[in-house]
């Protein structure tokens, strides 16, 4: 767990540049959390994401980057972030999923309230992708360390691209791309969030979806997800159902203006919901302030120069909106209730 020395902070940073590189609260380095996801806790945030500073192999255009493992970052505000270093760092052993030469995608952390433990699910994988698994870590800290239990292929079928839904009532989901990302697999979890119940749903066959995101409103159900179209940009999707295990209807692309053909140049991530009140941890059903959709925007030439773009849902019309917005200034409506 990591103590920080308060009188080292710096002040909160005034904006972030949509689309840029962001630089955490000290202001010197690059915040290196990718394909992340956000934890609410005891009234802090936890950015939980991929970690590419590791060395570049040689290659061509798109050099592979060694994953150095799954970096955490604090902030109150969603705008100013401190680093709280490695939560899951990678293997020595050639052998071990974690090890840099192997995928380590997409880190998503939820908190089980029976168990007091953090859970954390992951995309792990061979270097060709072919291993399909994915993998699982546990702490007693939101800041970790974690500890990593072992990977699977969720009720026996490849998992790539993955996420975590928590719902109000304290079940919660693993949501990948199955069957070579042609469909979209829904699993149950267990009570202690460390394995698939059984219960699990295909949806979208044929689509060929990644990148999900889910959250819930006003008893509904929504994702957001992208096509697969390597590191390139492509149209987001959204979909909507009230039952996650039901019918869901496909919404098309919820981003509208310059560059909204291609996401704004970025692809899905988490949506952050807004606090509920008296709640100690947000996993993906919120209240009534404002969602918050978090991008990647891609670089394969140099992967830790990714850049990130988050912009607030808006749903006056009873869909998903999101507009492009030049830089991100943080969010009072979605700070924690103290």
């Amino acid at each position: 767990m990591t103590v920080l020395d308060k009188s080292k902070q710096a002040k909160p940073t005034a904006t972030h540049a949509n689309g840029a590189c962001w630089l955490d609260a000290g202001g010197a380095n690059t915040i290196q959390a990718h394909g992340g996801g956000v934890l609410l806790h005891d009234g802090f945030y936890y950015w939980y994401g991929e970690n590419r500073q590791g060395p570049v192999q040689p290659g061509g255009e798109r050099k592979r980057i060694d994953t150095v493992g799954v970096s955490c970052y604090r902030s109150r505000d969603l705008l100013s972030w401190e680093p709280l270093g490695l939560v899951l760092p990678v293997a020595d052993d050639p052998a071990h999923d974690l090890h840099a030469s192997k995928v380590i995608e997409r880190p998503k952390v939820i908190f089980n309230s029976l168990t007091n433990k953090f859970v954390m699910w992951l995309h792990i994988d061979s270097a060709d992708y072919a291993a399909a698994r994915a993998g699982v870590a546990v702490a007693d800290n939101p800041d970790g360390p974690f500890r990593y239990i072992r990977s699977i292929r969720p009720n026996g079928f490849m998992s790539r691209d993955q996420t975590l839904f928590q719902d109000d009532d304290g079940r919660a989901y693993h949501v990948c791309a199955s069957d070579d990302n042609a469909t979209t697999m829904i699993s149950l979890l267990e009570d202690d969030y460390l394995d698939v119940s059984g219960k699990f749903t295909k949806i979208f066959p044929g689509r060929f979806m990644e990148a999900f995101a889910l959250c819930k409103r006003k008893g509904r159900y929504w994702m957001l997800a992208s096509g697969c179209s390597g590191w390139e940009p492509n149209e987001a999707r959204s979909a909507v159902t009230e039952d996650l295990f039901g019918d869901w209807e496909e919404r098309g692309n919820p981003c509208a203006g310059d560059g909204a053909e291609l996401t704004f140049g970025a692809q899905s991530a988490f949506i952050i919901p807004p606090a509920r009140r008296g709640s100690a941890g947000s996993g993906g059903a919120g209240g009534e302030g404002t969602y918050v959709a978090m991008f990647d925007v891609w670089r394969p030439a140099d992967l830790r120069t990714s850049g990130y773009t988050w912009l607030p849902i808006d749903w006056s019309d009873g869909k998903m909106n999101i507009r492009h917005q030049d830089v991100w200034a943080g969010s009072t409506a979605a700070a924690p209730v103290r």
